[in-house]
């Protein structure tokens, strides 16, 4: 049944949407009455909900939807791979040209010896792949017993069963996963480190931390570190300068493999192709992609692996016994290719380079507001943690629900922000003006305004 041509009331929308499982939501919250939002209609940095309210889209969909809602030349690229080519798949022997051209593109514009790529659906199962790879060049290496993996607290690395291993512990309460195998570090979080510490010993204290722990675990039993450049579901979390240089050198001197997670910050939304290497000067053994890789426009995600990890598993005897049914897809494939190309022709790494320091900017200047602790990220991936007291960085009990009280206040007024517990979060399509920029700035101050004002009148303050 097509609904291009279909106007559907929120009743209408509501009434079918009870049979929806959402992802990472209170399903029992959402029974209630208006819990729940309809987005019908896209086009630029705006959305429209199903009752006809037009909406600044802060989130980019969900962290992706880079060059801008309603793009016709992604929308004509998929529907010409369609029409040529509706699907075949890349197993055994076969491939087709849109997997090719792609494999070809990401590899030239990663860096170093990051050469080869598998394609998947999502993130998760990017990492996912990531692990598994690792897990086989081990074994062809003769070293059965690498296995264990280093992720952080406050990481978020996916939901299947094993990504969400390597996902801090608040993401999986009640759930079970694969969690014999994931050893958690410190979470690189300076705005919460030890009193009296500073940044640059915070630093030593979390290398220190790594290097014990390699120590502890013994690096002939662990396989890989996992990190993202920027934390981002885990709460924007930017770690101290020099954080990712100084863990790679550690990593590399214990045989341990680096993989960096960008499925959030390749494809410009720090404003480079890749963050890895360009804004934190590391080569990881491993590049994870998804979201900005196509906009959003199709679920495709990128496992980037070095010449050397290829090297082994493509050796004799070299089954690569890992796959999903729509790897490489020609319709996601036409769309990255059509994404990418937007990115290069428009020079939207540049535009976030010139243009992120605006939106930092504009959004620090709410650290005058009372419940505002701090504002951090970088360029277009922003998060504002809200206190009780910004001396004492108290934070708010969960039932103050304070970032889904700021986002239902920014929504009332036309912009879509991302609740975080006692956060919210910005993760803007990077075309934004910068008319649009002060737009979000100035919502935002109203609607924290207001979140404090309730809370005042309810005694949460």
């Amino acid at each position: 049944m097509s609904i291009s041509n279909k106007q559907y009331t929120t009743d209408e929308i509501m009434a079918m949407d009870k049979h929806l499982i959402h992802a990472f939501a209170d399903l029992d919250g959402l029974k209630q009455d208006g819990a729940r939002t309809a987005i019908t209609a896209a086009e630029g940095a705006y959305v429209t909900d199903s009752d006809g309210n037009r909406l600044l889209d802060g989130i980019g969909g969900l962290w992706c939807v880079n060059v801008g809602h309603g793009r016709q030349e992604i929308i004509r690229a998929i529907a010409e791979q369609l029409g040529q080519l509706d699907y075949y798949s890349t197993f055994y022997n076969l491939t087709h040209p849109s997997a090719a051209l792609l494999s070809e593109k990401i590899t030239s514009l990663a860096p170093g010896a990051l050469n080869h790529v598998y394609f998947a659906n999502s993130g998760s199962v990017a990492n996912d792949s990531a692990i598994r790879i690792l897990h086989h060049y081990f074994n062809r290496l003769g070293k059965p017993n690498k296995k264990k993996i280093l992720s952080r607290i406050g990481a978020y690395h996916g939901s299947t069963h094993l990504a969400v291993a390597m996902t801090t512990p608040a993401y999986r309460a009640g759930w079970d996963s694969a969690d014999e195998l994931v050893h958690f570090l410190s979470s690189p979080y300076a705005y919460r480190r030890p009193d009296g510490m500073t940044e640059a010993e915070f630093l030593d204290f979390l290398i220190d931390e790594l290097s014990e722990t390699i120590e502890k675990i013994g690096a002939d039993n662990i396989a890989c570190f996992i990190g993202e450049p920027i934390m981002g579901a885990g709460g924007v979390i930017v770690p101290p300068d020099g954080y990712h240089a100084r863990s790679r050198e550690v990593c590399g001197r214990h045989d341990i493999m680096y993989i960096s997670d960008e499925v959030v910050t390749a494809f410009g939304r720090l404003g480079h192709m890749f963050a890895s290497q360009d804004a934190y000067g590391i080569e990881p053994d491993i590049i994870t992609s998804a979201k900005g890789l196509t906009s959003g426009y199709q679920p495709l995600s990128a496992t980037i692996i070095s010449d050397k990890i290829h090297e082994v598993i493509s050796g004799p005897d070299g089954m690569f016994l890992h796959g999903m049914t729509y790897s490489g897809h020609p319709a996601c494939c036409a769309a990255a290719l059509a994404n990418i190309a937007i990115l290069e022709e428009e020079d939207i790494c540049g535009r976030v380079r010139r243009l992120g320091p605006v939106f930092e900017t504009a959004l620090k200047g709410l650290t005058d507001l009372p419940i505002v602790g701090e504002v951090r990220g970088s360029n277009f991936m922003m998060g504002i943690e809200f206190v009780k007291d910004q001396s004492s960085k108290e934070i708010f009990d969960a039932e103050a629900r304070c970032g889904p009280r700021v986002s239902r206040h920014a929504q009332d007024r036309g912009l879509v922000v991302r609740p975080l517990a006692h956060m919210a979060v910005l993760s803007p399509p990077l075309i934004l003006t910068e008319a649009e920029i002060q737009t979000i700035a100035d919502t935002l101050r109203d609607s924290i305004k207001a979140t404090a004002d309730d809370m005042a009148r309810e005694g949460l303050l």
